[in-house]
């Protein structure tokens, strides 16, 4: 099976496991996009983790798929349907209400970086490969690479990594803000311990925050925040939490 989901407590687990690279192809997103449906929906998962089965995270889309439609007529169209695909499913991702975290054990490059910059949380090993090279072979990263990081990183940043087309480790990518951690010890176990803390925090506060973030990057951000907390201040969840913090400050 190309894309597995499991369930550990509370934590449902994506697990890449397509030799050699989890290249993506067309079932390869197709299997994506169901995981993150099914998990997403589960009620019984406060938080996704994704992973891999192999040494690589993700290698991006599979260029033995694209050098196949290289002699069709409609090969450009056929480029566009698959980027769409990603975007789409990377798009899931990102709008999931409950706490999204990459465990990038191993290089992600191309779409495989994608993938994890749609997720809420990344941690990497501090020695692996890193970045967007599609501009050294003539494309570009365009299943949300070019907008994802620049909103995440800055612009000098996404230049660095997408008009460079530079790898850069984990480490490195720390410093510059594309990962959160990165680790010279287990990633999965850290990445692992982070997501099992973050199923712990109420879901309606996540979501509510989570919203209001994406709201920053218009002109409505601070009238996002008033709906929210006014909404949540109304939720059982909040109000228990409210009470039981004004009783430890007494």
């Amino acid at each position: 099976m190309s894309v597995a989901t499991t369930r550990e407590e509370s934590v449902g687990i994506i697990t890449l496991d397509r030799p050699p690279a989890n290249a993506l192809d067309e079932a390869q997103a197709d299997a994506l996009a169901e995981a993150v449906t099914t998990l997403g929906e589960d009620p019984a998962v406060r938080a996704v983790l994704i992973r891999s089965a192999r040494r690589i995270f993700c290698g991006g889309a599979d260029i033995a798929m694209m050098e196949s439609w290289s002699t069709k007529p409609d090969r450009g169209a056929r480029l566009r349907r698959f980027t769409a695909r990603l975007q789409d499913v990377f798009a899931r991702i990102e709008a999931l209400p409950k706490p999204s975290v990459a465990a990038l054990a191993g290089a992600a490059t191309g779409g495989g970086l994608e993938l994890a910059l749609a997720c809420d949380f990344r941690v990497a090993g501090a020695s692996v490969k890193l970045g967007l090279p599609e501009v050294g072979i003539g494309l570009l990263p365009g299943a949300g690479g070019t907008q994802r990081l620049t909103r995440l990183a800055g612009p000098s940043v996404a230049h660095r990594l997408v008009l460079g087309a530079e790898l850069v480790t984990g480490r490195t990518a720390e410093q510059l803000g594309i990962v959160q951690w990165a680790t010279d010890v287990d990633v999965e176990t850290e990445a692992r311990a982070l997501a099992d803390r973050l199923a712990q925090l109420p879901p309606a506060a996540y979501a509510a925050a989570k919203r209001c973030i994406v709201a920053a990057r218009g002109d409505e951000g601070f009238a996002r925040e008033l709906d929210e907390i006014s909404r949540l201040i109304e939720t059982p969840d909040t109000a228990g939490l409210l009470a039981g913090f004004v009783a430890r400050a007494r």
